[in-house]
């Protein structure tokens, strides 16, 4: 059960980085002295690091347990 917390929380800290790290090539792409190639780059970072938080959040909804009416837990 310790591990699993462990876990979560490894998870959770990487997801935020990950979101930060998005925000910040965003924030690159808005920028006026981008250049087409650059363009391409932070374009192609931007959709892996969305490719990375999408798998993580995905993995994280899969240990979500449901309560069932009988008070009993499922993984969602």
């Amino acid at each position: 059960m310790e591990k699993e917390k462990e876990e979560q929380q490894e998870q959770k800290e990487n997801l935020e980085q990950m979101f930060e790290n998005l925000e910040d090539v965003i924030a690159r792409l808005e920028g006026e002295d981008v250049s087409l190639e650059q363009s391409f780059e932070l374009y192609n970072q931007g959709m892996t690091l969305l490719k990375k938080c999408s798998r993580s959040i995905d993995e994280v909804e899969k240990k979500v347990l449901i309560l069932d009416e009988e008070g009993n837990t499922h993984e969602f």
